[in-house]
């Protein structure tokens, strides 16, 4: 609890988000935040073992898209268009049970290549000069991001908490440390502003206005989309859906490493119910409060530290993942409480950086994982390539880079897949 407590500070990184591209106030976009945050209870409550979060590697996209529609009600109509899109394309693939073949019958190199063009995406941002990671906490967020890295990932780390029980203690609140250690360092390089005492003796909990909320940001106040808008909107949430199903497959492919490694525990991933609470986040949301992120399947870069945290546990016989998996979300009702949020504020941008560099290096090694030949890998780095490449050009609504690359991916199956298969033979 304490962990998802102090990664809640990523869940800030939408505020300015929200701020620039829908006009809203800071007390607006704060409470649409802790909101979006309580919602992640549903996942683990209804038996899913994610960890919920946004459908992170398309926001470059989300953003570009809006921009074309002037600022106040019309983008926001654009918002609520695809965002309910999105959330029917959720609900019907998940009551149908679509879902499951989906998943099941999708070519193994076209995983790959949305896995790699999610990671690839994630990647290319926390990098890009003019993003406010390094160009504004260079220090801070590397060092936090480094510390981050070897608690999770090094097998040296995993010898010390075999070893060491301190060590062991530490590594098990996942990248938190190396969140604390970039804060500490920030305000000693001078990057990071530390908080007042004034600012904590303001007040308890933050604001709750719904009344502007439901008048700036909701279909009530600002109106329903028009037909053409509702058009546009249906591209936009294929893509979104697109990306999406790469965390789809970084959760299955998590949940199988677990249940590897506790045979203990049989953790099951259900992409029905799965879909099934992603829609209905996304609906009840939309009617009240459109959110630029989005509402995702999972949060790639917590879930790893969730389930790293019981893969490597020295009380496996009294660790849960499902114990771990929900406190981590009921953790998140912190940004309810105004204090916190003054702690956190301040390097809202280092844990956000540290989460976004997790999911593309999950995306980049699992998608090499997955890939057993050459043909694979080549398809699923063109692929990629075309997807990702909707961040930097627009050809049209329809054919964006995503909805390109999947052309492609799928063509490259098409023509690349031998005549006829052997049983030591994988799927391309």
């Amino acid at each position: 609890m304490a962990q998802g407590a102090v990664l809640a500070c990523t869940h800030l990184g939408a505020l300015v988000i929200m701020m620039e591209n829908l006009g809203i106030s800071e007390e607006v976009a704060l409470f649409m935040v802790a909101v979006n945050g309580a919602f992640y209870l549903w996942h683990t409550s209804f038996g899913d073992p994610g960890i919920a979060g946004w459908i992170t590697a398309g926001i470059p996209l989300y953003i570009s898209y809006l921009a074309s529609y002037a600022p106040g009600p019309e983008r926001i109509q654009a918002l609520i268009a695809f965002q309910i899109i999105l959330a029917l394309v959720f609900l019907v693939l998940g009551v149908t049970g679509l879902a499951n073949m989906v998943i099941s019958v999708f070519p193994i190199s076209m995983r790959a290549g949305i896995l790699l063009a999610a990671g690839m995406a994630s990647l290319l941002r926390i990098f890009n000069p003019s993003e406010p990671f390094l160009k504004l906490y260079p220090w801070s967020f590397l060092i936090g991001l480094l510390f981050s890295f070897f608690i999770l990932f090094s097998n040296r780390a995993l010898e010390y908490r075999r070893r060491k029980s301190w060590f062991q203690w530490m590594a098990g609140w996942g990248i938190v440390p190396g969140y604390v250690i970039g804060y500490l360092v920030g305000i000693v390089v001078g990057e990071i502003k530390a908080p007042t005492w004034a600012q904590f003796s303001e007040k308890i909990f933050i604001g709750a206005p719904v009344g502007e909320l439901i008048d700036t940001v909701s279909p009530i106040g600002v109106g329903l989309p028009g037909v053409e808008v509702w058009i546009a909107g249906i591209s936009m949430a294929i893509v979104a859906y697109t990306l999406a199903f790469g965390d789809m497959l970084i959760l299955q492919s998590l949940m199988g490493e677990v249940n590897k490694a506790r045979p203990d525990e049989n953790v099951i991933y259900s992409p029905t119910r799965n879909h099934i609470i992603t829609s209905w986040r996304n609906i009840i949301e939309v009617i009240f409060m459109p959110y630029v992120t989005l509402c995702g399947p999972i949060w790639a870069g917590a879930s790893a530290v969730v389930a790293s945290r019981g893969m490597n546990s020295s009380r496996k016989e009294l660790d849960s993942y499902w114990s771990a998996a929900n406190s981590f979300n009921w953790g998140a009702l912190v940004l309810f409480f105004s204090p916190i949020v003054v702690i956190l504020m301040p390097a809202r941008f280092i844990g956000f950086g540290i989460t976004l560099a997790l999911q593309g290096y999950l995306c980049s090694y699992i998608a090499f994982e997955m890939c057993t030949n050459n043909v694979q890998r080549g398809i699923a780095g063109v692929m990629g390539a075309c997807v990702i490449a909707a961040n930097f050009t627009h050809i049209s609504p329809i054919l964006s880079g995503p909805t390109l690359g999947l052309l492609l991916g799928a063509f490259l199956y098409i023509a690349l897949k031998p005549m006829a298969s052997t049983r030591k033979e994988e799927v391309l």
